[in-house]
């Protein structure tokens, strides 16, 4: 049955579909609906075109509409879409398998494959938990992880994630999920400035840990580059070094959650890559697939697999499953997009990108004082606005980066807004003639939100 084509019957059927973190009632009255897309276009249902300036949200790597992932998906629907996952497996997942082998940091060699991002950090904090079991250290629960992050909707993943608006209605949630302050230098929330500050963030992890006894602490999970509830915050590299190194005085195991920065977001294949750690685990999704099949993975050291290797009887095994994880079309998907990534140099693209994208984000710094700071790595960039930059006040009444969302969707451009932030994420198959298209819109965006919120020239 296609969509009913009069505004009352939609609006009717509208009204009764959930979106995600958005009113259906409001969305009825002005949906958004993609009907179609190609490269790093989109179009609606109604024939308007817009910059995908998200990804879709950080999942279009290899961009909309690549035929060379399509075909692979064709080819494997036609000969294997389901395979029994209490039985066995399928040689998609197998080849996918062993290609996440060789692209992820080194000693990190195992891998669950599962089909998206809440489960892949549910499963990692599972992981963790039943790896000191199954040592000997029976009373490492705790995760520790930072406020302003986000790890994903379901139960666990909430409640490791640091932002309180999605998690009080489900409150209480799980027991032994700490937060601490992030790596947010801008805001530094110890009063600090980097880098004088000695990494105070990194040392009150190991505070946190020490003050909750380390016999009880299972792992930290962090969000290397974290876009989430409150912020668009990217830490010092000093940072991650120090929290492996805090991780493993502690017997403490660290999970990155690249959900959003795997897959050559920031111009590495991962971001374990650019800051030069080795996490024990690494939780990614999105880019995986670039959206062409829900597809996530767990990927671990080869040394914590060896405590869940054993004879059938011992129950050794990682007791965690989903039906569709290793689906064959998701795998055939995943296989295809990486190596997409890999021989059209789209990681290499992103870095080239990048730079020429915080170019761009620099030229509006100088252009607008509405805009506080510019960070951000490969093509993940961004900006935070300042009702005074001096001060770094902030907005309260009015926020910026909602005002500069309505204005860029108007205008043809799809972003990532926060309240008080903006971030572009176009596919890593993006050139500098797209990059022009999308800042020229979000310059043009920006001023009009100046103008609006502080008035005079903007």
């Amino acid at each position: 049955m296609p969509m009913p084509e009069q505004p009352e019957q939609q609006r009717e059927i509208l009204e009764h579909y959930v979106l995600d973190f958005q009113q259906s009632r409001a969305f009825a009255r002005e949906p958004f609906i993609i009907a179609s897309a190609d490269g790093v276009r989109i179009t609606d249902t109604k024939g308007k075109t817009y910059l995908d300036g998200l990804s879709g949200i950080f999942v279009v790597a290899a961009g909309h509409n690549n035929q060379a992932i399509i075909e692979a998906m064709v080819e494997q629907v036609r000969s294997l879409n389901f395979a029994p996952p209490l039985h066995g497996t399928n040689s998609r997942a197998v080849e996918l398998t062993e290609l996440l082998r060789q692209i992820t940091p080194p000693g990190i060699g195992s891998v669950k494959l599962l089909s998206g991002g809440s489960e892949a950090t549910e499963a990692a904090m599972k992981l963790c938990r039943q790896y000191h079991q199954q040592t000997g250290k029976p009373r490492k629960y705790k995760v520790v992880a930072t406020y302003r992050s986000f790890h994903g909707s379901t139960l666990g993943a909430m409640s490791a994630s640091g932002g309180w608006i999605n998690k009080t209605l489900f409150e209480p949630l799980g027991v032994g999920y700490l937060h601490v302050q992030p790596p947010y230098c801008y805001r530094c929330p110890y009063g600090q400035t980097y880098p004088s500050c000695g990494i105070t963030c990194a040392r009150i992890i190991e505070e946190t840990i020490r003050w909750e006894d380390p016999e009880t602490v299972s792992a930290v999970i962090l969000n290397p580059v974290a876009v989430g509830f409150a912020g668009f915050i990217v830490p010092p590299r000093e940072f991650h070094s120090q929290v492996r190194q805090i991780c493993d005085r502690h017997d403490v195991l660290l999970i990155y959650d690249e959900i959003i920065t795997g897959f050559g977001r920031l111009g590495t294949m991962f971001a374990a890559d650019h800051y030069g750690v080795v996490p024990d685990a690494i939780c990614c999704g999105k880019g995986m697939s670039s959206g062409y099949a829900p597809l996530a993975a767990v990927l671990f050291k080869d040394s914590l697999q060896e405590a869940f290797l054993g004879e059938a009887e011992e129950h050794k095994e990682f007791r965690h499953g989903h039906t569709f994880g290793g689906q064959p079309l998701a795998a055939a998907a995943g296989v295809a997009n990486i190596r997409q990534l890999l021989d059209r140099g789209l990681v290499e693209n992103s870095r080239r990108m990048g730079d020429y994208l915080h170019g761009k984000f620099e030229g509006m710094y100088a252009k607008y004082p509405i805009i506080g700071d510019v960070r951000g790595m490969g093509l993940l960039q961004g900006v935070e606005f300042v009702k005074d930059r001096a001060t770094k006040e902030p907005f309260v009444e009015r926020l910026p980066g909602k005002v500069i969302e309505k204005l860029a969707c108007e205008r043809g451009l799809i972003l990532r807004c926060g309240n008080e932030f903006v971030a572009l994420a176009p596919p890593l198959i993006v050139g500098e003639s797209d990059l022009d298209e999308m800042t020229a819109i979000l310059d043009e965006c920006i001023g009009l939100a100046q103008r609006e919120l502080l008035g005079g020239a903007g």
